[in-house]
């Protein structure tokens, strides 16, 4: 009788150690998942108060101060263009309300336009958005202001390319940049010339080309642009059969035989 009772007693302890292991286990998880959701609410409160803030910036007045204004939401952005762990949460949705800013205060901000090519066509997969802001600014450049704006014309031509397949759009884009650093003598204008007809030419006789592609993506890779989009536009020319060969002169493309 004692002894079965001694049973009884230890079976009761197991069955009750076990509930309070099972027990301790659900409540450390729902604290994880109860963290995961405050974590998560911060971070979009967080957007929204971000995006509230440049619509404000987007519609006030710049008192003059209109460069100043660009150069400071540029800085905003590069912070938030390069936090890749909360972008991998988020999205970069907020990528062209930045540019809208910039742009908006500095149409001649050269430097910007490859952050809103690759940051809202690439990663935002807004292409229409990045192309539109680039229409809506070229009006307020020339051939000579700023210089070398014929760069403007490039990047508006790649996102038509390779995130719109508009073709047509593209070969009037690449050609007016032919056209425009045409003004100039220095080499880099020059490459830019040789590059851009012939990107122009390989979609007059194909609008299809793989050629053009790779050149694009090849436009793309030679604009010091982050790691990340350095392997996308690498694994862009190889997925079109083309090859890069690192160089000590830089990198250069081996097209494939066939277009």
């Amino acid at each position: 009788m004692f002894s079965l009772s001694r049973q009884s007693v230890t079976t009761f302890f197991l069955i009750f150690l076990c509930i309070i292991g099972v027990g301790l286990i659900q409540f450390t998880r729902l604290q994880k998942h109860n963290s995961s959701n405050i974590a998560s609410f911060k971070i979009e409160k967080k957007i929204k108060s971000e995006k509230l803030r440049l619509m404000f910036l987007k519609n006030m007045p710049s008192f003059g101060y209109k460069n100043l204004i660009a150069d400071w939401v540029y800085l905003d952005f590069l912070q938030y263009f390069g936090d890749d762990e909360i972008r991998e949460k988020t999205g970069y949705s907020l990528s062209p309300e930045y540019f809208e800013v910039i742009l908006g205060n500095d149409p001649r901000f050269l430097t910007a336009y490859i952050g809103l090519s690759t940051s809202t066509s690439m990663y935002a997969a807004m292409p229409k958005r990045s192309v539109a802001l680039m229409e809506k600014s070229l009006k307020s450049l020339s051939p000579w202001v700023p210089e070398k704006s014929y760069y403007v014309w490039r990047y508006k031509g790649i996102d038509e390319l390779l995130f719109l397949g508009n073709s047509t759009a593209a070969r009037q884009s690449f050609e007016t940049a032919a056209n425009w650093a045409n003004n100039y003598s220095d080499e880099e204008s020059k490459q830019v010339i040789t590059i851009s007809q012939k990107t122009a030419d390989f979609l007059s006789h194909n609008p299809d080309s793989k050629h053009a592609q790779i050149a694009s993506w090849a436009m793309v890779l030679n604009n010091h642009v982050d790691e990340k989009t350095r392997k996308i536009a690498i694994g862009q020319i190889e997925a079109l059969g083309g090859k890069v060969i690192s160089t000590p002169q830089g990198n250069q493309i081996k097209f494939p035989k066939k277009d």
